[in-house]
């Protein structure tokens, strides 16, 4: 089978979007670098990995820590990770994967 040359998109991803790109995403748009609703459907890997790049940046600032983020960008963060939690439970995601080899 051969790999995807277009990126699915968040609302399109396996795992209710709990996956490497989902997260970089959604902090995207933490970070205001993409709008709230983009979904990077169709984009090229190469656009993604250009996101991750500056979501990198962004993170770096803040010593890639949530509690480090000033209070406006820590509530929004709450905000968005906390309803693509939600929304993942709902479709059926239990996290369980991510968690697997530590036992």
């Amino acid at each position: 089978m051969a790999r995807p040359d277009k990126y699915v998109g968040l609302n399109n991803e396996v795992n209710g979007g709990m996956t490497t790109i989902g997260k970089i995403i959604r902090d995207a748009r933490v970070f205001g670098l993409i709008g709230e609703t983009e979904t990077c459907e169709g984009w090229n890997f190469a656009g993604v990995d250009g996101l991750l790049d500056k979501v990198n940046k962004e993170w770096d600032k803040y010593g890639c820590l949530v509690s480090n983020l000033p209070p406006e960008l820590f509530e929004k963060h709450q905000s968005i990770h906390g309803q693509a939690i939600e929304d993942a439970k709902a479709a059926g995601w239990c996290g369980e994967a991510e968690t697997d080899d530590e036992k």
